[in-house]
């Protein structure tokens, strides 16, 4: 019901998300959906990608200061209003939204985001019966 998805701590200078980049593409690892968020002195780059371990490990040994983390990933309609449905859901829940991005995959929208408490989001998903993706649904 979760996937794996890499936060990337990055300085706030020339180079430092090409250098990223570079490593990732090198190592054949296909971004799927990413995101900055950004500070004064540095960003947050969270990224989906059909290989986390591998990438997570490329960049550890690489000196970049990067974190693997479970989201969740809801596979919603594409049509107006459906995002804002299963946020209500988790909102009557009791359950909070510390970010979110979202994205198209193969003509449905997926909604990316950090949950809390994680474990009452997954029962909602559960019984609201929304739809979820795993890392499969991306290789």
């Amino acid at each position: 019901m979760t996937i794996k998805q890499l936060s990337i701590f990055i300085e706030n200078k020339g180079g430092t998300l090409i250098r990223v980049l570079d490593l990732l593409s090198k190592a054949g690892i296909q971004i799927i959906a990413s995101t900055v968020a950004d500070t004064q002195d540095y960003g947050i780059y969270r990224v989906l990608c059909n290989e986390p371990a591998k990438a997570y490990l490329i960049l550890k040994e690489e000196g970049i200061n990067v974190q693997l983390a479970d989201v969740i990933a809801l596979s919603i309609d594409d049509e107006p209003g459906r995002a804002a449905q299963a946020v209500q859901a988790f909102s009557e829940s009791g359950v909070s939204i510390s970010y979110m991005y979202s994205f198209l995959w193969k003509g449905r929208g997926v909604l990316v985001f950090r949950a809390n408490p994680s474990e009452k989001a997954k029962e909602v998903i559960m019984l609201k019966k929304l739809g979820f993706m795993t890392e499969e649904n991306f290789k």
